[in-house]
């Protein structure tokens, strides 16, 4: 597999909303390769692991909470430009303030209920990844 690769997670408003349908079908659109996808559900320790790198800031127990409160879709997308292309598709934190047809202008509710998680560089789209997929769980 390439290395050109970025993580998401559809969010657990998202998924509750039946967003997950539109989402993916975005993702294709976009031109990416779906390599890793699985439905799980993060507990508080794994959403606090996998998101230590805000641990402090005045949302973490507010992020923690909202990403272990049920289902999500966890998966690795490959493409050219991975990271920055996906971040375009998705759109800016704030729902409120995304471009027209972006994933989180469509799917989002609010800034801390955004629809989906996108790796914002190449290195963090590498440890996302394998916090939720070992190596023989890609194609």
């Amino acid at each position: 597999m390439s290395a050109d690769i970025t993580f998401t997670m559809i969010k657990p408003t998202a998924f509750k909303n039946n967003c997950t349908g539109k989402v993916l079908y975005k993702i294709n659109e976009a031109g990416f390769k779906v390599v890793a996808m699985k439905i799980t559900r993060l507990s508080k320790k794994e959403a606090m692991k996998f998101y230590e790198v805000h641990a402090g800031r005045p949302f973490y127990d507010e992020l923690v909470n909202f990403m272990s409160s049920g289902p999500i879709v966890a998966a690795i997308l490959e493409k050219e430009n991975a990271v920055d292309a996906y971040r375009t598709l998705i759109g800016a934190t704030n729902p409120a303030e995304a471009a027209e047809g972006t994933i989180r202008k469509e799917c989002g509710t609010n800034i801390g209920e955004n629809a989906v998680h996108g790796s914002d560089s190449d290195e963090n789209a590498v440890i996302e990844a394998s916090f939720f997929f070992s190596q023989i769980e890609r194609f």
